[in-house]
């Protein structure tokens, strides 16, 4: 697929920045499309001259900035649909609905500037931030700053680091490694915190035992 890829951006010529912003934007969509490889590669044919740099650079970041504001929309819609159910009886109660919200209000900012940096959960970040009821403006801006951060690295990565295409998705594919690792410890330690505190709450008072 890597070299069907390869060829795809390396041939299109002057559509290549189109087709960066629409992989860009699909990713944040439909988060197993590989996106972010296309970008790596972006990157690498800006560095080397085959698309302008500044235009890989704005239609990656542009990309980005649509897919997310798709998700927020969904996220919106999305809260719609839970404000109606959250009344019955079910998983989903309107006060852990309230917890939801008030958490992703005061920690959502710091996920959204960590997104582009977090691969496969991007998008259900960004549909969170819309059912949370974070303003759009707030949102994207905070996604395009990870955006940015994150295309200036891979153009850095390109021209400093890798002295081929082949070093530079290595470098991708080891930052993903070590980024899929990350994620699933914490998720591990935060489910087994989450199944402690349940525990400990069913728990009576030291008191009454026995």
């Amino acid at each position: 697929m890597t070299t069907a890829l390869v060829e795809l951006v390396r041939g299109a010529g002057p559509a290549a920045p189109l087709i960066l912003f629409a992989a860009s934007l699909l990713e944040y969509v439909f988060p197993p499309f590989p996106g972010d490889l296309l970008v790596v590669l972006g990157a690498w044919f800006a560095v080397q001259g085959v698309i302008s740099w500044p235009l890989a650079f704005l239609a990656v970041t542009g990309g980005a900035l649509f897919g997310a504001a798709i998700d927020h929309r969904l996220g919106r819609m999305l809260a719609r649909r839970l404000d109606a159910t959250a009344g019955r009886r079910g998983p989903l109660s309107a006060e852990r609905l309230a917890r939801f919200v008030d958490a992703y209000q005061r920690h959502g900012a710091l996920l959204l500037v960590a997104n582009r940096f977090l691969p496969g959960i991007r998008a259900f970040l960004f549909v969170a931030a819309g059912a949370a009821g974070l303003p759009l403006g707030r949102v994207l801006l905070l996604g395009g700053l990870s955006a940015a951060l994150w295309n200036a690295l891979l153009l850095a990565a390109g021209a400093f680091l890798a002295r081929s295409l082949d070093d530079l998705l290595g470098l991708f594919r080891r930052y993903e490694t070590v980024a899929w690792t990350a994620l699933g410890t914490f998720t591990v330690l935060a489910l087994a915190a989450a199944a402690w505190r349940r525990l400990r709450a069913g728990r009576p008072p030291s008191g009454e035992q026995g």
